[in-house]
Order: C-alpha cells, then sequence, then structure tokens
C-alpha cells in the first residue's frame, strides 16, 4: 500500500497531536517558532490541483496560523498572495511565508501595519492593485481576542478593540476591494464556532464572530443582487492551533479537548475550506458558512 492509500485510512482523530501540550505561554500577538508542538501549515504535505491559476488573494493575518496555511494553499493552487500582518515581532513569519509563496512559482508582497486603521486597510488594497492588477480573493483572517473570567475583567479599550480588528477592518477591506475585484471574485471572511456555541471566556470575540456571520450573509446578497459577480462566504474554524492561542488563553494545555477529535484542528486542516469556496468549484456558494471545527456542532 503506498504512503498516501495509508495517509487516506488513518483514524483523523489521532492523525496530529493531542492535549495536553507544554504550558508555554506567550506575549500577544505570538510566533510561531515558540509554539510547543509546532504547528502544521501544510508546508510538507499540500499538494495544489490548479484550482486558482492566475488569481491574485489578499490575506490579512497571513503571517502565521490559518492565515499562513491559506497563503501557502493558495501560492500552490496558482494565486499570488499579499499577506498583511500587525507588528514587528511577526516579521520572521510573515518573510517564511513569502518564501512558501516565492517557491510556488508565484508573487507575493507583505505589508505590515494595523488594520483597525481605514487608511491601513486602503493602503492594502492600494499595494495589491499595484502589485497585481486586481484583486481576485480577499481573505479577512486576522483577529484579535483575550480572555477574561467575568464582564467586570473586559476593560472597554479591549471591547472597541476586538471590534476594531475583527469588525470595521472587515468593512473597511470590503469596501476598498469591491471596485476592483472581477464578477467572479471572491470574499472569505473568518468567523468560528463561537458563533454558534460562544466560550464565556471570550465574550468580545465571540460577539465579533456572530457579527461576521451576518455580515457575510448580508454582504452576499447585496453584491449579487447589484449584479456584481462576487461571491461572499465564511469559514468557521473551531479550535485550531495557532500562536493566537498560547498567547490568549491561559489553559491552552488544554486546548482542543472540547472537541470529538480530542484534540485542536491545524491550520493545514482548514485551508482547503478557504481553497474551496475561492474556487470556481464553489461557484454556486454564496452567503455560505462552511464549518470546520473538529465535529463540535453548528446548528
Amino acid at each position: 500500500m503506498s504512503h498516501e492509500a495509508q495517509q487516506s485510512h488513518e483514524d483523523p482523530a489521532n492523525k496530529y497531536p493531542k492535549p495536553p501540550f507544554p504550558k508555554k505561554p506567550q506575549e500577544v500577538p505570538g510566533t510561531e517558532s515558540a509554539m510547543d508542538p509546532q504547528a502544521d501549515h501544510g508546508e510538507q504535505s499540500y499538494r495544489g490541483k490548479g484550482r486558482l491559476i492566475g488569481k491574485a488573494a489578499i490575506i490579512t493575518g497571513g503571517d502565521s496560523g490559518i492565515g499562513k496555511a491559506v497563503a501557502i494553499a493558495f501560492a500552490r493552487e496558482g494565486a499570488d498572495v499579499l499577506i498583511s500582518y500587525l507588528d514587528d515581532v511577526e516579521d520572521r513569519d510573515a518573510e517564511d511565508t513569502i518564501k512558501y509563496i516565492e517557491e510556488a512559482g508565484r508573487k507575493g508582497v507583505q505589508v505590515k501595519g494595523d488594520i483597525s486603521s481605514e487608511k491601513h486597510c486602503q493602503k492594502i488594497i492600494e499595494t495589491a492593485v499595484k502589485e497585481f492588477g486586481k484583486i481576485d480573493i480577499l481573505v479577512n483572517n486576522a483577529a484579535y481576542q483575550m480572555s477574561r473570567d467575568t464582564l467586570q475583567d473586559i476593560p472597554a479599550w479591549e471591547w472597541e478593540k476586538t471590534f476594531a480588528v475583527n469588525i470595521h477592518s472587515m468593512f473597511y477591506l470590503c469596501k476598498a476591494a469591491e471596485p476592483h475585484m472581477p464578477p467572479g471574485s471572491s470574499i472569505i471572511n473568518t468567523t468560528s464556532v463561537n458563533a454558534y456555541e460562544p466560550n464565556p471566556t471570550l465574550l468580545p470575540y465571540a460577539a465579533t464572530k456572530a457579527a461576521i456571520q451576518n455580515f457575510t450573509a448580508n454582504l452576499s446578497q447585496i453584491l449579487l443582487e447589484q449584479g456584481k459577480g462576487i461571491r461572499v462566504n465564511a469559514v468557521a474554524p473551531g479550535p485550531i492551533w495557532t500562536p493566537l492561542i498560547p498567547s490568549t488563553i491561559p489553559d491552552h494545555e488544554h486546548f482542543g479537548e472540547n472537541t470529538p477529535f480530542e484534540r485542536p484542528g491545524q491550520p493545514v486542516e482548514v485551508a482547503p475550506a478557504y481553497v474551496f469556496l475561492a474556487s470556481e468549484e464553489a461557484n454556486y456558494i454564496s452567503g455560505a458558512t462552511l464549518p470546520v471545527t473538529g465535529g463540535r456542532i453548528t446548528i
């Protein structure tokens, strides 16, 4: 039996490490190199099939985690990719993502800065248009969260920042990108299992993820009714092993135990959902959310 055949018959619950993990907290926003165990973004495993040849994509939070895995997958499917990310501490992760994009034979562009600023979001779009001439795919993926035990523990600035990063930026980017997106383009927003089953310690974050769900469905209708030919969908990840987790979840050594798989997902396990929604295979899908939750229920 071939290695590929053996892999296809492997129990998915046992394919990646299960908790408990070492307790190794990080400062926000976290980096890939400090994670234990290391995350899998498909660096060695993802094989493209030409689904996105000639496309130009933007991915926020593309330096690490889900965004990194999506960037690698998109490039190997044939797309040029611009990644945006926040801070100097993430430079190394961003450069690593660009390396994989370029190794796939595609153009990689990185833009650093705070997406809670409308001007910076406009800069991201302007850079993509300058570098690629168009925008075929916009992935609103970057997010902010913090864990708090009680309502009184949540400072007002944190509530405002969570909405600024997770919600305002999505509006700014969609508004700036839409005039440059030809028919057949795709917007994909990252919501969460928290939109369906909110974690009591993540009140602001969970609220934004529910708002993303509504925004996705509503914008889809608006753009289709206007005849723009732009599809808008969302992916709802469950617990995924990214730098966001050890930098914001105090008990991250048990992260993912609350799924039927008894483990968190790896970024590489989420990326194919974005590829599918961006591709012509999803041509008749808009306003939908694709759950990738490790079996956690989203109905």
